[in-house]
């Protein structure tokens, strides 16, 4: 358990600390003066003698601070239990030494007794708003490893703890730092529910740190959101006293930086072999290494395409965990869509390329081992349809013939194992047709003509009124239709999905209904997950009370208190309610719960 743990926190360091050259990068197709300015804010209450004996937290922060950049990032430290007990506040790093008196002071942290998440994040939040610098992207970590326990000597109540933490998002929100929450639930009792909030009212992300389990779509969630980096599997390796060899292969020349963890419980030794087949210097101008106690770090600053040979030697017996993160100096961007004028039924060209510093990417091959997605949602019913694109030639291309919606939002998506892109979405508005106006001949005046003007008048004016009251009662019914189409829904949904094979469940995903109008598919709350395709045919409509409709046109399972229900027809949902979905083509449930 507690390697495990180690290899969660230490990954993790990773891929925050990358998040400041990626940012750097992402601003500009120049040398951007952005970095990380981050708070790194740890519980040391006495509680975490026993859920993190070894300090594998004190780990995960040294290694963060070991991949920053050497230029400039900003990094503090908040030591908290039911107040601020030590402090570090943010640290400009230029050199070596800093990180190093920056480590040394995560080293001398000690263990308290009480626990007060408020303190810590309210003391973050104010340092960034004191320090925070034009042109650093702000970043809070918060560690956590279960409730709060107030000191009952003290005269603060833990319903002010809580109007103080929700005060404290409340501000971290407005001003635009995110806070990833990090639980340690080594006992089973950590609150997740608190944490959660915190991370999504901010738009960070809780993950829990318990099982290695968890870790894949702990690690998929951190870098869709924020780094759009994937971890690169690498061969796992038992100490033998001999040098092992690993291959590590540098896709292409677009490659930043290589970022090597090697996680052991004993000291590894470590060489280098480059694609040419020479040795390379460790420790070099392009080759950086850090080491402590329970990790080593080999940094590839630009490496060369090709593969690398990382030559591991371990103390007999001792498992070393690899893991790589690439990370690119790319961006994926969409040619501008608009022609002028769109109809419906007009075909949509769609070309997409990736930029490097601002540069466009002419390497067939690099399009051609990637998958591109073309997303295109209709603005007028909030659906989604995915049509794939061909890599190739100097892009990514393809067609899509519009519908008859008013209008569209389009963006591309493009990945291979190690990272993926997204372009900035387009919307596409359709011009609507023109009425033609009708021509309107005078009328003979009464007596100028004939015998009927009387009966004439009466019949034009029978027919204007049963004209008006037909266009009031098509208005009527075009307008409830209308209002129903655009009824936005209220609360949230809880979504958890649970591996049946293994049993594990997934940390809970709580999202807001009032993004939508009229009505919204389940696949849409599961991100439009591939492996959940089937749920598209699940659809929630408004009904009375602020309830729900749902109805079901797929072959999943649906069940309500274990019992399964037929909602072809439609099944009304209210507040509370929880079911359980259970798709036909994968093996696993959908639980879902309807709250305020």
């Amino acid at each position: 358990m507690l390697k495990k743990s180690i290899s969660s926190f230490i990954i993790l360091a990773i891929i925050f600390c990358t998040f400041s050259y990626l940012s750097v990068r992402a601003q500009s197709p120049l040398h951007s003066t952005s970095r990380m300015e981050a708070m790194l804010v740890v519980d040391v209450s006495n509680s975490m003698k026993t859920s993190d004996p070894n300090d594998i937290s004190h780990e995960a922060m040294k290694m963060f601070i070991d991949m920053a950049s050497l230029e400039g990032d900003q990094i503090g430290v908040i030591a908290y239990s039911d107040e601020v007990m030590r402090e570090k506040s943010l640290v400009k790093i230029d050199s070596a030494e800093e990180k190093q008196d920056l480590k040394a002071f995560i080293d001398s942290l000690e263990k308290y007794t009480y626990t007060d998440l408020s303190t810590g994040v309210l003391e973050a939040v104010k340092v960034l708003e004191t320090d925070h610098e034009e042109d650093f992207v702000p970043l809070i970590v918060l560690l956590a490893d279960g409730n709060n326990e107030l000191n009952p000597n003290k005269s603060k109540t833990l319903s002010e703890a809580n109007e103080n933490l929700q005060s404290a998002v409340d501000e971290a929100k407005a001003k635009g730092y995110p806070i990833y929450t990090i639980g340690l639930n080594a006992d089973g009792t950590l609150n997740k529910d608190v944490l959660t909030n915190v991370a999504n009212s901010t738009n960070g992300k809780f993950f829990e740190a318990a099982s290695a389990n968890q870790l894949p779509s702990i690690l998929s969630e951190i870098f869709a959101r924020h780094l759009k980096l994937k971890v690169v599997p690498v061969k796992q390796l038992v100490g033998n006293g001999e040098f092992q060899d690993v291959k590590i292969t540098v896709p292409n020349e677009n490659v930043l930086e290589a970022n090597i963890s090697l996680i052991s419980n004993q000291p590894v030794e470590v060489q280098l072999i480059d694609p040419s087949g020479k040795e390379a210097a460790i420790p070099s101008n392009q080759i950086l290494l850090t080491q402590s106690r329970t990790y080593s770090m080999v940094k590839l600053l630009k490496p060369l395409e090709g593969d690398w040979t990382l030559k591991v030697k371990g103390v007999p017996q001792d498992k070393i965990g690899i893991n790589l993160v690439f990370n690119y100096d790319l961006q994926l961007k969409l040619n501008a869509l608009s022609k002028g004028i769109y109809k419906a039924g007009d075909t949509v060209q769609i070309n997409a390329f990736l930029e490097d510093t601002g540069i466009a990417v002419k390497d067939p091959a690099i399009y051609q081992m990637m998958k591109a997605t073309l997303f295109v949602k209709n603005l007028d019913n909030g659906e989604t349809e995915e049509l794939a694109l061909k890599g190739g030639g100097e892009g990514f291309t393809g067609k899509y013939k519009l519908g008859s919606a008013s209008a569209y939002e389009v963006v591309v998506k493009a990945e291979d194992n190690s990272f993926f892109r997204q372009t900035a979405p387009q919307k596409i508005t359709l011009q609507t047709t023109a009425s033609v106006p009708i021509e309107v001949k005078p009328r003979k005046a009464a007596g100028s003509g004939g015998g009927d003007g009387g009966s004439l008048s009466w019949l034009s004016f029978a027919a204007g009124a049963a004209g008006i009251i037909l266009l009031a009662a098509l208005s009527f019914l075009l307008w409830s239709k209308s209002k129903v189409r655009n009824r936005r829904f209220s609360g949230q949904m809880v979504i958890e999905i649970r591996d049946e094979v293994s049993g594990d469940r997934s940390s809970p995903q709580y999202k807001k209904l009032k993004i939508f109008k009229g009505k919204f598919r389940l696949h849409q709350l599961v991100a439009l997950a591939p492996e959940f395709a089937e749920t598209d045919k699940i659809i929630f409509k408004p009904a009375a009370g602020d309830s729900l409709l749902l109805i079901n046109q797929s072959n999943c399972t649906i069940e309500k208190s274990g019992r399964a229900i037929n909602a072809q027809k439609g099944l009304i949902i209210k507040r509370t309610d929880r079911l359980r979905i259970t798709p036909k083509q994968v093996n696993k449930s959908i639980y879902i719960e309807y709250i305020s």
